[in-house]
């Protein structure tokens, strides 16, 4: 979850139900993206796969998918962050 949240003025004059939902958005957002990060670090660390899905940690896949979707739910361009190189 995050340390710190910044919220620009004009973003306090929304609905207070949309600026919520946002934030939460946003916060889901992260933790999917630091246990994605943390499946790697345990994969480069040599943990094995078992433990690894123990930890129900997400997958590349998933969450490219899941911002997908939300990408869409929001009417933006899907750009996920993941792509291959």
């Amino acid at each position: 979850m995050p340390l710190a949240l910044k919220v620009e003025s004009a973003e306090l004059h929304r609905d207070p139900q949309q600026l919520a939902n946002e934030i939460l958005r946003l916060c889901q957002k992260a933790a999917n993206r630091a246990g994605l990060a943390l499946r790697k670090q345990l994969e480069e660390a040599g943990l094995d796969a078992a433990s690894i899905a123990r930890a129900n940690l997400p997958t590349e896949a998933e969450v490219a998918r899941q911002e997908i979707v939300e990408e869409q739910d929001y009417d933006t361009e899907p750009q996920s962050w993941l792509r291959t190189v």
